[in-house]
């Protein structure tokens, strides 16, 4: 009987491969409703979680299989448009949408002091999509975006489309503290509509896509406002010491739309190992009922034939431990007149 047989290497292959699955849950493709919490949704209070961010569930928040998919938020650096924390002299301007302006400027540009700027457009406030973390693998993939807000206004659009840019301007990205950035355009999955990023007069372009960090920001001016292209009701109210409840808007206007589409990547790292079981090796069994006591073979015709059938392989490290184990859909028959080749796949 053979015994452990290092294998060479080049009977070791290794191989990445990118999984797109659906990012929404259930599998499901395109998210068509959203609903919200309606204890979230009661802002009273300007250090509740309602006052900072509205979670988008896929189902009634009562339905007991429902599942948060994203996230809203409003950031203003101004500090306007939510309820200041205190009235104290000191804290006027210091409320939820200016730690939600805080917060994103210190993820995306690691710093206090940068701001967004929406190709040479830069406005006081951003609004957020953030995916929740559980819903995609590795990161969301470019060119699957495919979002529609319903519009109504003067002179805002039935539906606005917004995407990616990553199909029509291949390696434009970005590269920011959090991975790539892709600007928000009007298309539809990663392709343009039109040739011009800042698609609303005087108000810079839409917005910018962080795939590996798993969120949106879209810039208030052009997405809300009168100009074409841009939706009334979407604008949003700048008061002080104020709850204009702005992230609440964008999910009536993502909800109205009733279209949402981004696919999730994954990096599957994999590992093939090429077993080989030559013609004179793993002939004999070790199954103690192949002899006797006296150590004589049970089976007369296993004496001047033996054979064998591989249903399993192991895979060792260099101190003998057991560290993986394969097993065959069917035994594989095994004597000196055959060999055996089993690719074992390890992903990881």
């Amino acid at each position: 009987m053979a015994g452990l047989i290092r294998f060479d290497q080049t009977d070791i292959v290794n191989d990445v491969q990118k999984v797109v699955t659906s990012t929404w849950s259930d599998n499901t493709n395109n998210l068509t409703t959203a609903f919200t919490s309606s204890t979230q949704a009661a802002v009273t209070l300007p250090t509740s979680l309602g006052s900072h961010y509205l979670e988008v569930y896929n189902k009634v928040p009562s339905d007991t299989t429902s599942v948060v998919q994203y996230a809203l938020a409003y950031g203003n650096k101004n500090g306007s448009g939510s309820l200041d924390f205190t009235n104290d002299v000191g804290s006027i301007g210091i409320g939820p949408s200016k730690n939600i302006y805080s917060q994103y400027r210190q993820i995306v540009f690691g710093d206090e002091t940068s701001d967004f700027n929406f190709n040479g457009f830069v406005p006081d406030d951003i609004y957020v999509i953030n995916i929740n973390r559980a819903r995609y693998k590795h990161n969301l993939k470019p060119g699957t975006l495919d979002l529609r807000l319903s519009g109504s206004g003067q002179s805002g659009p039935g539906i606005l489309h917004l995407t990616d840019d990553s199909i029509t301007l291949t390696g434009s990205s970005t590269v920011t503290n959090v991975g790539r950035q892709f600007n928000i355009v009007s298309g539809s999955l990663g392709t343009q509509l039109g040739s011009d990023v800042v698609q609303v007069t005087n108000s810079g372009s839409y917005g910018f896509f962080y795939p590996d960090a798993g969120f949106i920001i879209l810039n208030p001016s052009a997405v809300g406002g009168l100009a074409t292209g841009s939706i009334e009701g979407l604008t949003p109210g700048v008061s002080s010491n104020t709850a204009d409840n702005n992230h609440f808007k964008l999910y009536q206007h993502i909800s109205g739309g009733a279209h949402f589409i981004i696919d999730s990547e994954e990096k599957v790292s994999s590992q093939f190992y090429f077993a080989r079981a030559k013609n004179n090796e793993f002939n004999y069994t070790t199954n103690p009922s192949f002899i006797d006591n006296n150590g004589n073979v049970n089976i007369d015709s296993m004496i001047d034939n033996p054979q064998t059938f591989i249903t399993t392989v192991g895979l060792y490290n260099d101190s003998g431990d057991l560290v993986a184990v394969a097993k065959l859909s069917q035994p594989v028959t095994k004597d000196f007149t055959k060999e055996a080749l089993i690719r074992v796949k390890l992903d990881y």
